[in-house]
């Protein structure tokens, strides 16, 4: 039998195979990979559309870059746009204003790049969202949690960065609150101010300086760090899924890499591309015409930064004036505190959490099986105070704009924002705690009946009773299956009259107390036999209908 020709014969594809594997190798490597499972759920896709984000910033960045003029050098724009023919500007926003009128698709372009800015750094919380709330961060991934966290700094700074660079007057507001926050540093603020902007401000070399941290070294950085964060470690280790039938601590439930896993994540890689240029297409972000360029003497009314700065503008407008001076300096304790103090708090408690969880509930264990957030309510109850937290910051970062909407005095707002800041994440924790335990309860009695069906039955005895249906198999195991612990027992009673050693020290009985807490609305695994073992007649809730 004739081969067609022209087709490479299949010993010829062998052959190449071998001469590259011989080369480079890997292929055993490739061969595994491809049989790699992973488990079918959305939830394990918020990092995917992170990934995919980034690359469209990357492509529309570098189509950007052709056309930008990183440059302060003062010109009179004679561009397209009428309305500022004959103001004086730098290059920079000039060259802004030449991509979005006089470059074909580069109006598009630029807003591409912005909303593929914004989805990147939404899709990046969410994602260290469901991590932080189902447990995705212990043991054995506490590098890959602590490089997400770095990653998340990085891409706010650079975006903070990028939006700085069309040298408007939204943009040099920005710039003038970085500048603010710099020298509010205590002893060395004045001498940072110096090195970044190359002198007095504004100075001539902020723009250009800006420009290549972002385009060229923290993408580098970024370049580097997702490979480790998104391939190598996760390839590297057992992939979280959870609980549920097929689903263990040594056996994954899912599907191929390939070919469903890739031709899945091939689809998403395209959705992203589509609503990105979408929403660009037809919603208009930052119309830097609409501002002007920058006079460090101007400021527009109703400024505020992308989403993910806004708690950091709202932590400024709430702080009280508090300064002082002492031995001829002054701190500010007004910019330094919102500024400095609490994103440092707030990113260095993520970073250090998986430790600090760890050495509260003393787990050593490997989890390969995430928990779902009902089942552990303190660290649920903890995480929505952080929501809370970051999201009556953002809140205050636009209380002028609620102060005019809603005719309410601006100072009402403020005082209301710094009230609320400290009791709103309290009582977040404390409703997301209940709403936890409820949910636990309900597990519970749909694990021993079932789920109500509606239907009413008369008894011989006369007693009337509803019908249960038990659970699919699918959705029991869910519930009933076991799992590793969270928490293990550290605090225990005396024994012969000896003092529990952990107990001695005031830190060791903090650390029992927090263990003790952390133990109390844990959700037990019930057995789930009742609602599926016991006969139709007995699968049945008394009550008065």
């Amino acid at each position: 039998m004739s081969s067609r020709p022209g087709r490479p014969q299949p010993g010829a594809l062998a052959a190449t195979g071998r001469a590259v594997d011989d080369r480079f190798g890997g292929t055993s490597w490739a061969k595994k990979a491809a049989r790699k499972a992973f488990p079918d759920h959305w939830g394990f896709l918020l990092g995917e559309i992170a990934m995919y984000s980034f690359v469209v910033i990357l492509l529309t960045g570098v189509f950007l870059t052709l056309f930008f003029k990183p440059s302060m050098t003062e010109v009179v724009y004679d561009g397209s746009y009428t309305k500022l023919r004959g103001v004086e500007m730098s290059e920079a926003y000039a060259s802004t204003l030449e991509i979005s009128f006089d470059v074909r698709g580069g109006l598009l372009v630029r807003q591409i790049h912005h909303w593929a800015t914004l989805i990147f750094m939404a899709s990046i919380v969410v994602h260290m969202l469901r991590n932080f709330f189902t447990g995705a961060f212990r043991k054995p991934r506490e590098l890959n949690w602590v490089l997400g966290i770095i990653m998340f700094m990085l891409v706010m700074l650079n975006g903070l960065f990028g939006y700085s660079l069309p040298d408007d007057l939204l943009s040099g507001t920005g710039i003038r609150i970085l500048e603010g926050v710099l020298a509010a540093i205590p002893l060395v603020g004045t001498y940072l101010v110096m090195f970044l902007f190359g002198g007095e401000y504004p100075g001539d070399d902020i723009i250009p300086r800006l420009y290549i941290i972002h385009v060229l070294l923290i993408p580098g950085i970024l370049a580097a760090m997702i490979p480790v964060h998104a391939v190598m470690l996760t390839w590297r280790q057992t992939h979280t899924q959870y609980p549920g039938k097929g689903s263990s601590q040594r056996s994954v439930k899912g599907v191929p890499f390939f070919p469903v896993f890739i031709g899945k994540t091939t689809a998403l890689f395209l959705w992203v591309i589509g609503v990105t240029t979408l929403l660009a297409a037809f919603i208009q972000i930052n119309p830097v015409w609409l501002f002007g360029p920058y006079d460090p003497g101007a400021i527009s009314a109703g400024s505020q930064p992308d989403w993910y700065m806004g708690w950091l503008e709202g932590a400024l407008r709430i702080m009280p004036g508090w300064e002082f001076s002492a031995f001829g300096h002054t701190l500010s304790l007004n910019v330094a505190v919102p500024a400095l103090v609490v994103p440092g708090l707030l990113f260095t408690g993520l970073g250090v959490y998986p430790w600090l969880e760890r050495w509260v509930t003393g787990d050593h264990q490997i989890h390969h099986l995430l928990d779902r957030p009902r089942d552990v309510p303190a660290r649920t109850g903890i995480g929505m105070a952080g929501v809370t937290f970051y999201g009556l910051l953002w809140l205050a970062g636009g209380n002028d704009i609620v102060a005019q909407r809603f005719e309410v005095d601006l100072f009402a707002t403020t005082w209301f924002f710094r009230v609320a800041i400290i009791l709103g994440p309290v009582l977040a924790y404390v409703i997301a705690y209940r709403m936890c335990l409820g949910l636990q309860r309900r597990d519970r009695a749909l694990a021993d009946h079932g789920l109500e069906t509606g239907i009413i039955r008369r008894l011989p005895s006369g007693k009337y009773v509803e019908v249960e249906r038990p659970l699919p198999e699918e959705q029991i195991a869910r519930i009933t299956d076991p799992r590793p612990a969270p928490a293990a027992v550290l605090g225990g009673p005396e024994v012969n009259d000896v003092e529990n050693p952990r107990t001695r020290t005031m830190l060791g009985r903090a650390r029992v107390a927090l263990n003790r807490r952390f133990r109390t609305g844990l959700a037990e695994v019930p057995t789930g036999t009742a609602a599926v073992e016991a006969p139709e007649e007995e699968r049945t809730t008394h009550g008065n209908r």
